[in-house]
């Protein structure tokens, strides 16, 4: 007979797998629309990594609130609520306010008539950058984005949004309106700002696969976020994170801007249009001292537009 030391150990085993087989049903249930989500909190937020963010928040949010019902919700539609609300409440955290507040957009419906036409909207909203989204008000740049670059429909928006119908379409004819004069004004030329040496060290060692050139470069509190997959800290269990690499010949990175700020992109093979995904380091006098690693969503990548070096 086991001591009780044993059967707790057990018991705390069973808890902990059936917890971990939730969340992979959790996650296997939400993978269809989950690409999706991150399309719409990325252009809410203005940002690639920050609209991940918001969508692992969102998830979260979910998985815990479904724990407390007895049956499932329509999916899309309650997931899209939840994750409107949380990239506003991160917009406002970031301090991109605007003085228009969510329920203005019930106060335009006479303007319904003069709604530009769909097409030309959907082709408008698709291009452009995702800055652009936020000088518009949180109604219009959900609306928008639901409409012109999901498809959404107007009723379906209604619901994801808590808006009555006239009101989604006020706030789509507004947010049209502002977001084509945006991308008349906005600057689409190259950036001028040269990588930082350290960016371009890491890059270069791990193309040569100088593993132990790369760790060097490790501090020895750094934190890792394999985003969606596991974190680490510190330089000796962070170190392992690179195992998978070391495995692999075929695997790149260039450095590149996105959102404005210094990634490196990672391809997988030769002749790829376009990176995989990317990574984001986080520096402290030429130590790393954080690595975001987004290998494991790759449909964040496809969002991005990324400025190359030279």
């Amino acid at each position: 007979m086991g001591s009780s030391t044993d059967r707790k150990c057990e018991v705390d085993d069973d808890i902990i797998g059936a917890l971990e087989r939730g969340r992979e049903q959790f996650l296997a249930l939400v993978g269809p629309v989950r690409g999706e989500l991150h399309r719409y909190c990325a252009r809410m937020t203005g940002s690639i990594a920050d609209g991940e963010d918001v969508v692992q928040e969102t998830l979260a949010r979910a998985c815990y609130e479904l724990s407390q019902m007895k049956e499932l919700p329509p999916l899309r539609p309650w997931l899209f609520r939840i994750a409107h609300n949380r990239a506003v409440d991160h917009w406002r955290h970031e301090s991109y306010r605007r003085t228009e507040p969510l329920e203005v957009a019930a106060e335009h419906v006479d303007e319904l008539e003069r709604e530009p036409d769909n097409v030309l909207a959907r082709r408008q909203a698709v291009r452009a950058a995702l800055s652009c989204f936020l000088e518009l008000a949180p109604a219009q740049r959900g609306c928008v984005i639901l409409k012109d670059v999901l498809d959404h429909s107007i009723d379906e928006i209604a619901v994801e949004l808590s808006l009555s119908v006239p009101a989604v379409k006020a706030a789509l004819h507004r947010g049209r309106t502002s977001l084509q004069l945006l991308g008349e004004a906005s600057s689409t030329g190259p950036r001028g700002t040269a990588m930082s040496p350290a960016l371009l060290r890491y890059a270069t060692l791990f193309n040569a696969h100088d593993w132990d050139g790369v760790r060097a470069l490790l501090a020895d509190d750094v934190k890792l976020d394999l985003v969606s997959r596991r974190k680490a800290a510190g330089r000796r269990e962070v170190g392992t994170y690179f195992t998978n690499y070391e495995r692999a010949a075929d695997w790149r990175l260039t450095a590149a801007w996105l959102d404005g700020r210094e990634v490196l992109a990672a391809w997988r093979g030769a002749g790829s249009s376009r990176p995989d995904y990317f990574i984001a380091l986080s520096w402290h006098r030429d130590q790393v001292i954080a690595i975001r690693d987004f290998r494991y969503v790759p449909y964040i990548a496809r969002e991005g537009r990324f400025e190359f070096v030279g």
